[in-house]
């Protein structure tokens, strides 16, 4: 008794003895199946194998210590914290006092019977082979088995002397250095042998070097503090272990004297929610990834997984048509030893089965191997180790799942068309005439009108790109189920072409069940292509209008803020040494304090400075009452009058953005006007005599002077803002010239002479240049500077203005070669079956004495004219998604501009502007280059004469 299981077997022997008989086709096929499944299969196994288990990341964390204490910096008082220690708060929040801050005592807190050790950080710049190089330093007994794994050797041994250092593997190859190298630090000559090479084995582009506790940072600190220099800022944690762990309630303990803790116990066992304090507190949760969020990242991840189905499919559905029309004969024998409509299907779909199950198996092993041979460089990219090589079996399952799938998929249709062939049309080789289905194009047409009202609606009626995306991807299914009647209107073009293509034309209109799958996968990639390239070419046009410039065109300028300006002067003369600088304008900016302090830098010692805007010239909507000064300014005015003073001068931001100053004012003469391209004969007088240039007279009082406040006790100033107080500190009024007119001064408002501020008794120390240049720099100039600026180990900002600077091009090009592949392999595939179809009418020619170019022109035309389709339909369909979600931008950010007004937020600019370009260069090079290319190459891959054959009476 014949069943199921013994058709099935006889049809997947016969399927398996036609794929290895045609191993090119067969290949290719396999080839497009696989390649999905490989890449989708070493992201899993790369994913899954980055993912630390809980005591993996314990162990890189800290080490075999129970627990890590951590000092908040909220002086002690008491906290509430997050299970991982990595959020927290004070117990106690009142606005009316200033929020806790300062160091508490860590070790107070340790239970009875702790151990512990400890772990210090800071950073310093350490002498390297090619100058100075920013480096993490940190003070480990990294030997001791309380931190054993957070330092794993590679080569050599951890420190064990005063004078011994480790560092680890990314630093000797930024440096230069090897185990056995010496190692000094600036501003320290001390020399320390590096004993040993270590990995952070979640940070492997780290630069660190270890030493012993006391070793290197406070000798260091010193030394630098000596010289009149600022030392690395040091933190100190504390490792420990505790006799029965340290739980929930001992890290609840250690809260209520202002310590965290990130505990071992606590990651193995962590507490429910209801039982973390912290997340009871208004404002507070355990914030995690929604449910819709998760729906919807699953939705968006199946609907890129199902548009590569189809689109393999499509592409992989004529190939199948092309074995099925080859096996015709084959087939019409099976069905006259009485095989059924059913025995012909399974013979066509086990050849999808058989290529879908090679696919997975060949794609899976693939990215198994792959990803096991690079894992060192896959690691290197995500900047840690694996946990382990994470293999799991039923991910893998799923995804060869997909491969086998796929296959099914691509030979339903052309296992439904093959079974609907007489026995008598297929052992003759005639080939039936089908009428096209009536039901698809209505489909397909009720989807596009569908689809693009679903679009249209999210782009005019909401601010939701994912209804814009879903209507925009319903019409591009509508247009490929319409692709067979879009096929048969190109038809009607053909008494306009010559003989060869309208021959090619209405071959390819009457055998529209092979034309129209090559058509739809080249419509489906070309949509694609041109729905990126149009947003794409529509945002850079976006960027490049709303591109400020930093400096005028050319210019350069350096700024280094570390180190009281120590270094700047050497910087300065790198720069024009190295650059065809026509004019340098050094800058300086106001100390208050010691002079080694940075602009920003919170340290002991170093104040700062505010220009004092005259009450008359402040924006109401930023003016703060004191008498209330947690109230927003801004509520006490109506929407109207919101937008009426959003166009106040003294809400207005003047002067453009450029390089970062200390709040737009600079030390230096009439050069930097010169550098900045401000031609101005007064301001230029005004700064010779001494007089402070202005440009924002917000800043002008009265008496035709600005003010500075010089601040030397930080903390009670930020007292006096939190109370709405004025703010303590001297006084120091200049001489300033207002510029009239709004010049383009590219962030600069405030330009003091150094007279000016001698006089005035104000600290400077350096800080940059700015410079003129008498043409563009070039590369070569450009990395010359980088290398002589790197070998300082300075933290310089350095910036060349050289305009907008499009990245489109590598973009544009790549899309255009992506539809290009697409289209090429889908026509050739339509090629091979027409050539299928047409090698009797071939050889009837060549046996009449047809040229032999026949063969080759009827070829490539055939091609040609499968991709003109396809990407003519395509750059149709492709314009619609982009210029919804442009719309859909565009909505969005009027609402931003418009809400920005209504709540006196200010300065809200100008209107956004928001195009919508066509990127017409890609659309001529897919519409005329692409079927060009795809014909000729037809043209040149086939054989000029076939096998000469007498022709079978029909």
């Amino acid at each position: 008794m014949t069943t199921w299981y013994h058709s099935w077997r006889a049809a997947i022997r016969i399927a398996r003895r036609d794929a290895w008989r045609s191993k090119g086709r067969s290949f290719l096929v396999l080839a497009m199946i696989a390649l999905p499944i490989l890449g989708v299969s070493a992201a899993d196994l790369t994913v899954r194998s980055a993912e630390l288990s809980t005591e993996q990341s314990l162990e890189r964390r800290i080490g075999a210590a129970d627990a890590r204490l951590s000092d908040p910096g909220m002086g002690g008082v008491p906290i509430l914290q997050a299970p991982d220690g990595n959020n927290y708060a004070p117990v106690e929040e009142d606005d009316d006092k200033p929020y806790p801050e300062g160091r508490t005592d860590i070790a107070k807190v340790l239970p009875a019977g702790a151990k512990t050790l400890t772990d210090t950080t800071g950073f310093a710049k350490l002498r390297t082979t090619h100058g100075l190089l920013s480096t993490e330093i940190r003070e480990l007994k990294a030997a001791d088995p309380m931190a054993r794994g957070i330092m794993p050797v590679v080569s050599g041994r951890l420190p064990q002397k005063s004078d011994e250092v480790a560092a680890t593997t990314h630093f000797l190859e930024s440096s230069g250095l090897k185990v056995g190298s010496k190692l000094t630090a600036r501003g320290f000559d001390r020399a320390y042998t590096i004993v040993g090479a270590y990995e952070l084995p979640d940070q492997l582009d780290s630069d660190q070097v270890n030493a012993l506790p006391g070793a290197l940072i406070r000798p260091l600190t010193e030394a630098l503090e000596s010289a009149g220099l600022p030392g690395p800022s040091a933190g100190t944690t504390l490792l420990v272990t505790v006799p029965g762990g340290f739980t929930w309630n001992k890290v609840q303990e250690a809260n209520t004297k202002g310590v965290t803790v990130f505990s071992r116990a606590v990651a193995l066992n962590p507490p429910a929610d209801s039982d973390v304090p912290l997340f009871q507190k208004e404002g507070w949760s355990n914030y995690e990834e929604s449910t819709a969020a998760k729906a919807a990242a699953l939705a968006a991840v199946g609907t890129v997984v199902g548009l590569a189905m189809l689109e393999i499919c499509l592409l992989a559905g004529p190939a199948f048509a092309v074995g099925a029309r080859r096996s015709r004969r084959q087939l019409g024998l099976v069905g006259a030893n009485g095989g059924d409509r059913r025995h012909i299907r399974a013979i066509v779909l086990a050849g999808g089965l058989v290529i879908g199950v090679a696919a997975a198996v060949v794609g899976t092993l693939l990215g198994l191997v792959l990803t096991f041979a690079l894992q060192p460089v896959l690691e290197d990219y995500l900047g840690q180790r694996f946990g382990s090589f994470d293999v799991r079996p039923l991910e893998l399952l799923g995804i060869a799942l997909l491969a086998v799938l796929t296959g099914l998929l691509a030979a339903i249709v052309p296992a439904i068309t093959s079974s609907r062939q007489s026995v008598l049309a297929s052992l003759t080789g005639r080939r039936g005439v089908r009428r096209s289905s009536r039901v698809l194009p209505v489909i397909g047409l009720v989807a596009v009108a569908l689809g693009a009202s679903i679009a249209l609606y999210g782009s005019t009626m909401t601010d939701q790109f994912a209804v814009v995306a879903g209507g925009s991807a319903l019409a591009e299914l509508g247009v490929v189920a319409l692709t067979p009647a879009l096929v048969g209107l190109f038809g009607r073009t053909g008494r306009l072409l010559p003989l060869s293509p309208r021959l090619a034309l209405r071959d390819a209109v009457r055998n529209r069940g092979r034309t129209a799958p090559a058509v739809a996968a080249v419509l489906a990639a070309v949509a694609g292509t041109v729905a990126v390239a149009t947003y794409a070419a529509s945002d850079d046009r976006q960027r490049r209008a709303e591109y400020e410039a930093q400096l005028p065109h050319g210019a350069v300028s350096v700024m280094m803020d570390e180190a009281g300006g120590r270094d700047v002067p050497g910087v300065r003369a790198t720069v024009q040494k190295l650059l065809p600088v026509d004019m340098r304008a050094d800058v300086d900016r106001i100390a208050v304090g010691k002079r080694n302090c940075s602009m920003y830098e919170p340290r002991e010692g170093c104040g700062r400075y505010e220009v004092i805007v005259p009450k008359a010239h402040e924006c109401p909507l930023w003016a703060v009452d004191p008498a209330k000064p947690d109230e927003d300014p801004a509520e006490k005015f109506s929407k109207a009058e919101r937008r009426k003073l959003a166009e106040d001068w003294r809400c207005q931001h003047t002067g453009g953005h450029g390089v970062a100053t200390d709040a737009g004012l600079l030390v230096a003469d009439a050069k930097l006007l010169t550098v900045l391209g401000i031609d101005d004969p007064a301001a230029e007088r005004a700064l010779a005599a001494g007089r402070v240039v202005s440009f924002d007279k917000r800043n002008v009082n009265a008496r035709g002077s600005v003010d500075i406040r010089l601040i030397t006790d930080t903390e009670a100033a930020d007292r006096a803002m939190e109370q709405g107080k004025e703010v303590p500190g001297e006084i120091k009024s200049l001489p300033v010239h207002q510029v009239t007119g709004t010049p383009e001064t590219y962030g600069v408002k405030l330009v003091v002479p150094p007279a000016a501020a001698r006089q005035a008794g104000l600290g400077t120390v350096p800080i940059g240049a700015y410079y003129s240049t008498g043409e563009m720099p070039t590369s070569e100039q450009r990395q010359k500077l980088d290398a002589e600026l790197d070998r300082t180990g300075a933290d310089v900002s350095l910036h060349i203005e050289e305009g907008y600077i499009s990245e489109n091009s590598i973009v544009m090009l790549a899309l255009t070669v992506f539809a290009g592949l697409i289209t090429i392999g889908a026509a050739g595939i339509a090629t091979g079956l027409a050539q299928a179809d047409a090698e009797a009418d071939l050889k009837t020619l060549a046996a009449v004495g047809a040229p032999p170019r026949v063969r080759r022109t009827l070829s490539g035309f055939q091609c040609g004219v499968v991709a003109a389709m396809g990407v003519v339909l395509g750059s149709a369909a492709g314009v619609l998604p982009a210029v919804g979600l442009r719309l859909t931008e565009k909505r969005q950010q009027m609402g931003w501009y418009q809400q920005a007004l209504d709540n006196g937020w200010g300065g809200a600019g100008e209107l956004p502007y928001v195009p919508i370009v066509v990127p017409w260069e890609t659309l001529a090079t897919l519409l005329v280059a692409v079927p060009v290319g795809a014909a000729l190459l037809a043209a040149l891959v086939t054989r000029s004469r076939g096998a000469l054959a007498r022709r079978e009476a029909t």
